[in-house]
C-alpha cells in the first residue's frame, strides 16, 4: 500500500475503538505510567477540590473521566484535535457534563485563548508528545493561573529502546489515516534534560522529572519519564 503523505487526515481514527466497544465504563484507577498498571496516581495533581482542570491530548478522554467523578474539581476539559476521539469521548462521557468537558480543538490554540484559566494542566502520552513543544509549552504556562501546575507522563525512550534525544528533534512514527493507509507522525521522545530546558525557557519553575520503569515484560513496553512543573507566583 502507497505511503500518504497528507497532513490532514485524522491520524487516530482508530485508536481506542476496540476498547470503547467493550468498555464504557469511567475508570476507577488513574495511572502515569506507559503500561497503566503501576506508580502513582492523580495525587500527584493535587487538591482538585473547585479546580479548573485541563487534559491536553485526551483522546476518549477515559483519565479526564476518572477526575470529573471521583474529585470534584470545578470543571475538566478534554481537549483533543482528532474528531474521532471528539465523538469517542462524547459519547461515552457526555453524560458527565457539566463537570467534563470534550473540547475538539488543537491544543495549542485552545491554550492560546486560555490564559490564567487553568489550576492544573496535565498530559498522559497525549498532546505533549505530539505537539512541537517551542509551540505548547509557552501557551500551556500562560494558561495556567499563577502558582498552577502541569504534570505530563511521556516515553523515557522509544518503543523500540533507542534512547530519548539529546535535542529537541522529533521522530517520524507510524501512523493509519482513516482508510488504512500507511502514513507518519511526528512525536518527541526527549531526554529529561531536554524537557527541563524546555520548561524553563518556557517560564515554569520548580521542574523535577523522575523516570517509572516499565513494570510487564511485553516487547513494547517502556520507562516512563513523569515530569512536573510550575507557573511561578506573581
Amino acid at each position: 500500500m502507497g505511503r500518504v503523505t497528507t497532513t490532514t487526515a485524522d491520524l487516530w481514527h482508530h485508536y481506542g475503538r476496540t476498547r470503547a466497544e467493550r468498555d464504557r465504563a469511567v475508570p476507577d484507577t488513574f495511572r502515569w505510567s506507559w503500561g497503566q498498571d503501576a506508580g502513582p496516581g492523580p495525587e500527584l495533581l493535587g487538591d482538585l477540590t473547585e479546580r479548573v482542570v485541563g487534559d491536553l491530548g485526551a483522546g476518549a478522554a477515559r483519565h479526564a473521566a476518572h477526575l470529573a467523578a471521583h474529585h470534584e474539581p470545578a470543571r475538566v476539559v478534554a481537549v483533543d484535535a482528532s474528531p474521532a476521539q471528539y465523538a469517542m469521548a462524547t459519547d461515552l462521557y457526555g453524560h458527565l457534563a457539566p463537570r467534563l468537558r470534550v473540547v475538539p480543538s488543537e491544543v495549542v490554540h485552545h491554550l492560546h485563548a486560555m490564559n490564567n484559566t487553568y489550576d492544573v494542566l496535565y498530559s498522559i502520552f497525549g498532546a505533549l508528545d505530539f505537539t512541537d513543544p517551542h509551540e505548547l509549552l509557552p501557551e500551556a504556562c500562560a494558561a495556567l493561573r499563577p502558582g498552577g501546575r502541569l504534570v505530563f507522563s511521556t516515553l523515557a525512550h522509544y518503543l523500540s529502546g533507542t534512547p530519548a534525544q539529546p535535542d529537541v528533534v522529533a521522530a517520524d512514527i507510524p501512523a493509519k489515516t482513516p482508510e488504512g493507509e500507511t502514513t507518519t507522525m511526528r512525536r518527541w521522545v526527549l531526554q529529561a534534560h531536554v524537557w527541563t530546558k524546555l520548561l524553563d525557557q518556557a517560564g515554569f519553575t520548580e521542574i523535577r522529572t523522575d523516570v517509572l520503569p516499565a513494570t510487564g515484560e511485553d516487547p513494547r513496553t517502556a520507562d516512563t519519564l513523569l515530569v512536573t512543573a510550575y507557573r511561578p507566583m506573581i
